[in-house]
């Protein structure tokens, strides 16, 4: 921010992409009230027909993938392929909530003595996003499309680096048939910000970041008693258990940890590892790491791409060396590369303890945590240690009691057996603890922006 106005950088040439002014706190206001007013009509269409403007939009999505692709590129590094992976996503979304979001959100008949009656899941007005750079499509789209399906309207306040990102989805579903002013777009401070949460026009907010940022929006939002569904940070712990295999392990937590240039919420992040198992997957993981090379983010060949900003690149480098500092072990990587772009080098952490950053907090970029565990009991203890619960993974041979470990003790809101994942448009998306609370994705997302509302209606009594 400078001068009352947002500039955009490319992370691989620093330099600027395109500069906005920030809204006038009118402007802001004017925003917020053509969703409400578009609103007003948007809750009375019926849910088939609210079903064809979401298909719509997945149809324009796909059309607009290359181009849509391009720009987040340009605006915060991703490689190019997990760009385009990313409109696809969202272009799934949009067809899995025409799809089943009629069905989802359809009233529903319950039985009551001496009456009939139905559950209605009613729109409750204009909901609030407030959404981070990682991904300019998706985490815009994640919460929106339920959102809109549901019947409400909708506020967007993207992150500064991908404001053009922003943008262009507004115009995009306005191009796909959605009303006018539905969809509504911020440029705004954290000040301003913060008045829009109490604005009585807003009825439920959204975020998704850090959890200290939770802590915040929360209490703005509890203030003035509206629901918020929070999705923050993450340190997700895949165990490999005694009886994994190894091979697809490492090959498996290499490809989590860097994905989308190791800035992800739910990027395997903790490398869990049984006695029998530690040394073996150490070197077999470093290697691996060693042999990512840097570069251009738009080239199809590239592994690894710049990091979003020269902050997060300086501050991963802290916790790194810091980490070191505290007894970890470097085995590759944990140079800071002099060359133009804000690139970070595929790093590998070992011997990861208690009190070091590695072990108690998020690493946002391509740097892999590796603790060993005595035994799978100490793997699931060390797991369930942290302060966060969003994602994890475990590693075994016996995929029943990978499940019932998964279902039974495992403290997180979602876990990849024997795999890596990030989401999926039928599974609900969301964790416990300091990962923060809420669900989207699925019907459950599709439920949490929705008045369930309760008509009863007396049946005739005979003269």
């Amino acid at each position: 921010m400078a001068d009352n106005h947002i500039t955009t950088i490319n992370p691989l040439t620093e330099e600027v992409i395109e500069t906005y002014p920030f809204m006038s706190d009118k402007e802001a206001e004017d925003v917020v009230k053509a969703s409400h007013e578009a609103f007003l009509d948007w809750r009375l269409k019926s849910l088939d027909e609210r079903a064809k403007v979401i298909a719509a939009i997945g149809k324009k999505l796909r059309e607009k993938k290359e181009e849509f692709a391009q720009l987040m590129t340009r605006e915060v590094g991703k490689l190019i392929g997990d760009s385009r992976d990313e409109v696809d996503l969202c272009a799934a979304i949009c067809d899995y909530t025409a799809k089943e979001g009629p069905v989802a959100l359809a009233d529903e008949e319950r039985e009551v003595d001496g009456a009939t009656a139905f559950v209605s899941h009613a729109p409750v007005g204009v909901v609030y996003g407030i959404q981070p750079w990682n991904f300019p499509a998706y985490q815009a789209v994640r919460y929106s499309i339920a959102s809109l399906m549901a019947g409400n309207g909708v506020l967007l306040k993207h992150a500064e680096n991908c404001t053009g990102s922003g943008e262009f989805l507004r115009d995009l579903y306005e191009e796909a048939g959605l009303p006018k002013g539905l969809f509504g777009v911020l440029r705004i401070t954290h000040d301003q910000s913060d008045a829009i949460i109490a604005h009585d026009l807003v009825r439920g907010v959204t975020m998704t970041g850090s959890d200290k940022a939770g802590r915040h929006i929360a209490a703005k939002a509890g203030e003035v008693v509206k629901k918020t569904v929070l999705e923050l940070g993450s340190n997700d712990a895949y165990l490999v258990l005694d009886d994994a295999d190894l091979d697809l392990a490492v090959k498996t937590c290499v490809a989590g940890r860097l994905y989308n240039n190791g800035q992800t919420c739910v990027n395997a992040k903790r490398f869990i590892v049984t006695e029998k198992n530690y040394d073996a997957f150490v070197e077999a993981y470093a290697k691996q790491f060693d042999a990512i090379a840097m570069g251009d983010p738009t080239d199809d060949n590239t592994k690894l791409g710049p990091m979003v900003s020269r902050e997060q690149r300086d501050k991963l480098h802290e916790q790194v060396e810091e980490s070191v500092s505290k007894g970890a072990r470097l085995v590759v990587g944990g140079e800071v590369p002099d060359r133009k772009g804000w690139f970070y080098p595929a790093t590998v952490l070992a011997d990861v303890k208690p009190g070091q950053p590695a072990y108690e907090d998020e690493l946002f970029g391509p740097a892999a945590s590796i603790i060993k565990a005595k035994d799978d009991h100490d793997a699931l203890r060390i797991a369930n240690s942290s302060r966060y619960g969003l994602g994890g993974g475990i590693f075994s041979k016996d995929v029943e009691k990978a499940k019932k470990l998964a279902a039974d003790y495992f403290d997180t809101g979602m876990v990849f057996i024997n795999s890596f994942d990030v989401a999926s448009p039928s599974l609900p998306f969301g964790g416990v603890k300091d990962s923060g609370y809420g669900r989207e994705h699925g019907p459950e997302g599709l439920k949490e922006f929705v008045n369930a509302k309760a008509i009863k209606i007396a049946k005739k009594v005979a003269a």
